[in-house]
């Protein structure tokens, strides 16, 4: 190559590097000229020429290397207007001041720096299939993930989830750990069923532990366990109880039509259905709490209630309204009537039916309406009464049937809850002699106000109970009168934990738990509860 030549390649690859940095708008047509003198910039910046600087101002040499290169088709004549207008512009600005031109490092052969440079780009190529193929790979996990969103269709699910239905199951649950003073003289004696922290000689109380295992099996087989770690209360010593053992069978894909078997709650009540976990007083009232203590028995039950009911009922629960829980807008089914964790002493079984109708109006506004019943007989459990002996009863028990109706409108802010029972059942007579079939009646009346306060809930609330009739779950079924109001609060910083302070004034109340079940009046008491869920 003559010096000449030299010159002009020298002017060429300076100006297309130069023109590169400085006008961005040209950047693909200098991307083909560059392509264009692949050869002559390898030598030019890799041969062992060193080439003065007054090369890049030999702008009539640059000229005639664009005709050339628009001659032998290398650039189009657009590209060649561009590149001479370019040229002729960048000429018109004044030349930048020279800069030191350091020592020349020692040249290399040119053989030996273009291998070298081919061995970089080929290092560089291959770190870059390597990036490429990790993209791919993180890419291909993304997707993967993608699909297991709320919208992943449920064959899909169904296939990733085959064979593992342990996979389906979750643990959950709560405690209430209680505190309850007395106040005055009359407050001695006060006894009230299941809460042994109402005592004088009581100080504090675990009244809850309880674990829950539950969760679908398979598209027709639901399970929930449910176990108290508090379960003896009010029998002597804490020990491990089972609270519900049992299978929720559907018939549909939807399950509105289920069969619920095993040991779970006995569908009367809506303070009965609703949980421990939800209610604002710290225990049930008397009147609907009587007909089945502990809320559970063995039986089988079947459940009907239409999907949207279904959400609705879930809704109730999920956005803390103190819902009772889906137990179906029409239940019936059949139980022992003994009580929780008791077994069956007469062969007949109780017959329950139920309906419960939630209705939510076009302000968002819930209320629900319900209706209830049982019918059986109930063998009283009987002991010795000082001076008067043990009393009888009959061999197959006493009748005991009761109904009931449930008025709720649920907290949006204000609520109401309210239920009325009537029936008759076991209790002992005024003589104590024996145990007969005896009318029964009464029912609560509470009103509440819900407060959402950023991620935290104010529940004030006020009940009056009352009750009279037989207890037949106590010893030898003794009458029981109750007539009490509770004040209190509930507060919720957060979901997993809730404060309750109630004041409960009692115009009167039977103690039921031995005789001669004396009557209390005029007591004042005052508990309070701590909370947490998991």
């Amino acid at each position: 190559m003559s010096h000449a030549e030299a010159t002009h390649t020298a002017a060429v690859g300076a100006y297309v590097t130069h023109m590169s940095l400085r006008n961005r708008t040209h950047t693909s047509l200098l991307s083909k000229l560059s392509q264009s003198l692949r050869v002559l910039g390898v030598a030019l910046t890799f041969g062992s020429l060193c080439l003065p600087p007054q090369a890049m101002a030999d702008n009539a040499a640059l000229m005639k290397l664009f005709e050339i290169m628009k001659a032998k088709g290398s650039i189009t004549q657009e590209e060649y207007d561009q590149l001479v207008a370019v040229a002729q512009a960048e000429d018109a600005k004044p030349a930048p001041a020279p800069a030191p031109v350091p020592a020349a490092a020692p040249a290399l052969p040119s053989n030996a720096r273009l291998e070298q440079m081919e061995e970089r780009i080929a290092q560089t190529e291959a770190e870059m299939k390597e990036l490429d193929a990790h993209i791919a790979e993180s890419k291909k996990s993304l997707a993967e993930l993608d699909k297991l969103s709320s919208e992943t269709p449920k064959d899909l699910m169904e296939k990733m989830l085959d064979g593992k239905w342990y996979e389906n199951l979750s643990f959950r649950g709560y405690a209430q750990f209680r505190y309850t003073a007395l106040y005055g003289d009359n407050a001695e004696g006060l006894n009230v069923p299941n809460d042994r922290s109402v005592s004088d000689t009581e100080s504090f109380l675990i009244r809850r532990g309880r674990l829950i295992l539950s969760g679908d099996v398979s598209d027709h087989l639901y399970i929930y366990a449910q176990s108290d770690y508090a379960g003896s209360t009010g029998t002597g010593d804490f020990a491990l109880q089972m609270r519900d053992l049992y299978a929720d069978i559907a018939l549909d894909a939807d399950k509105e039509f289920r069969f619920r078997v095993g040991q779970s709650k006995v569908p009367f009540g809506f303070v009965n259905l609703q949980s421990s976990q939800n209610r604002a007083p710290m225990e049930r009232p008397d009147a609907l709490n009587s007909a089945v203590e502990g809320e559970r028995d063995i039986g089988a039950y079947f459940y009907w209630a239409p999907k949207e009911k279904r959400k609705l009922f879930s809704k109730l629960v999920k956005e803390g309204l103190k819902g009772s829980g889906d137990y179906g807008v029409f239940g019936i089914g059949a139980y022992n009537g003994q009580g929780l964790n008791r077994g069956d002493l007469n062969g007949q079984p109780h017959y329950v039916a139920r309906f419960a109708y939630p209705v939510e109006f076009k302000s968002g506004q819930i209320m629900e309406f319900g209706l209830q019943g049982y019918t059986g007989s109930f063998v009283s459990r009987t002991s010795n009464i000082a001076g008067v002996g043990t009393p009888s009863s009959p061999e197959h028990g006493n009748k005991d049937e009761r109904m009931a109706l449930t008025y709720v409108l649920y907290p949006q802010p204000f609520g109401i809850e309210a239920e009325w029972a009537w029936g008759r059942g076991p209790q002992l007579s005024n003589d104590m002699t024996t145990i007969e079939t005896a009318s029964l009646q009464g029912g609560y009346v509470q009103a509440n106000y819900r407060i959402k306060d950023g991620t935290a809930t104010w529940f004030p609330f006020v009940r009056y109970n009352h009750y009279e009739g037989g207890r037949k779950f106590g010893t030898n079924s003794p009458w029981d009168h109750v007539s009490e109001v509770d004040v209190g609060l509930e507060w919720s910083p957060n979901k997993d934990i809730e404060l309750t302070l109630m004041y409960t004034h009692t115009f009167q109340r039977t103690n039921t738990s031995a005789a001669p079940y004396d009557e209390v009046e005029n007591a004042d008491r005052l508990g309070l509860q701590l909370q947490w869920n998991f």
